[in-house]
């Protein structure tokens, strides 16, 4: 008579099978409650399965999920999360915004696991209904993401729902914006307009965004000590929010066309403290946003050239000359401080080889006539033409006619 399998110790688990020809289980205790585990072909590998199980437990990388019903509230939790967040984020204060006014009122009462994707999907074809574009709507769906990694994280939260949101939500919130079509100052012969149509000091802030590709807080919080004349660079340590968007100094090279500009006003200046210094006196110890962007908008009015943004004006003015100049890629995200060369590649079709001999003749056709066309061209005597006509003649004081003038109108060179 074969000898009884003698008993596991407590809490060591147990193995057994039900039936003569039934898979193995195995069944331990874990949080004060009996686990069960089924449908083990073999007794081994259900001795396996049960050792993983046990060792998982014993150090901390196991266990029941925490009660659902002594989880706080998302709004609980979101302000800890946010508060925290300040630290590291310099977007904490946008993201505490977008909390209250778009999320908090839908998920605020809720607790983590109670979010699903469907619910994410209504709420944003809510906000997209209410007018808010897909842009936002795809900020607030990260700042969802964000946050339930966290809560993960933390175990307070089973899985991330806006990650399983299906590809037809993250259609209804892709990037709407087309940075090919973001306006910046195309000729170098404007950038000098603006930068004499400004005022001091903000002409001199506007020249180290444009030739520097300096952030705008970066130039109004740019002190004397960070900036080489003798080797000609900047080193980028601060910005007027705090540390820097990316959280990394960087060396920006001074321009050629920069230098002059900076020993002049360092003469003038003396050297010390603020580069860009505020235009009135009193408590304010730099130049603020609103007030150079107030005062290009006037400068832009005033030389007739499209409006745009400060930044537009200055960082991307300074990205596109530069890749329109044969500088590459990889030295312009140095610059810049992107994070990766892939943010930089925005301006990639700026190139100048982009479309270059080469791709011009890739599709080679010969469309022209056998025979060749004679087009005659109407005499003014033979056609009766509206005032303006281009192909009408200019008349001249002394009674001459050039067909030439009448045909290219008055020509004029515009310092554009």
């Amino acid at each position: 008579m074969p000898r009884k399998p003698r008993r596991r110790g407590f809490g060591q688990g147990s193995v057994y099978r039900r039936g003569a020809g039934g898979s193995w289980r195995i069944c331990w205790r874990e949080g004060g409650r009996q686990r069960y585990a089924s449908g083990f072909p073999t007794r081994e590998l259900a001795e396996q399965v049960l050792r993983k199980v046990l060792s998982d437990i014993a150090a901390g990388r196991a266990g029941l999920p925490p009660d659902p019903k002594g989880i706080p509230t998302l709004a609980e939790l979101a302000d800890d999360w946010l508060e925290r967040r300040k630290t590291t984020h310099r977007s904490a204060g946008d993201d505490r915004g977008r909390w209250t006014l778009h999320l908090k009122p839908h998920l605020g009462h809720l607790r983590p696991d109670e979010v699903d994707p469907a619910l994410l999907r209504r709420i944003v074809e809510v906000k997209l209904g209410a007018g808010l574009s897909s842009s936002t709507a795809r900020l607030l769906m990260r700042l969802v993401s964000t946050f339930f990694s966290d809560l993960v994280e933390r175990q307070l939260a089973q899985r991330n729902p806006a990650k399983a949101l299906p590809r037809a939500t993250r259609r209804l919130i892709r990037p709407s914006h087309d940075p090919r079509t973001t306006p910046f100052l195309e000729q170098r012969s404007d950038i000098r307009r603006v930068f004499l149509a400004l005022p001091e000091p903000i002409n001199l802030a506007f020249a180290v965004g444009a030739l520097g590709g300096l952030r705008t807080g970066e130039v109004l919080a740019l002190r004397w000590e960070h900036i080489d004349l003798e080797r000609q660079r900047i080193h980028v340590q601060e910005s007027t929010g705090g540390p820097l968007k990316d959280e990394d100094s960087r060396i920006v090279p001074i321009q050629d066309a920069l230098l002059p500009l900076l020993v002049e006003w360092r003469l003038r200046a003396g050297g010390a403290g603020q580069v860009v210094p505020p235009m009135r006196g009193g408590s304010r110890k730099r130049c603020d946003e609103h007030t150079v962007g107030k005062k290009l908008r006037k400068a832009l009015e005033t030389l007739e050239i499209p409006r745009m943004t400060w930044y537009q004006a200055t960082r991307h003015t300074f990205a596109s000359q530069w890749v329109l100049g044969g500088g590459t890629i990889e030295q312009l995200r140095e610059i810049l401080g992107h994070s990766t060369v892939l943010v930089t590649e925005r301006y990639a079709h700026l190139r100048p080889d982009a479309f270059g001999p080469a791709e011009r003749t890739r599709v080679t056709v010969d469309l022209s006539s056998p025979t060749g066309r004679i087009i005659a061209l109407p005499r003014a005597a033979d056609r009766v033409s509206a005032p303006g006509d281009p192909l009408q003649p200019a008349s001249f004081g002394d009674g001459r006619e050039s067909a030439q003038e009448g045909l290219f109108g008055d020509v004029r060179s515009h310092d554009r």
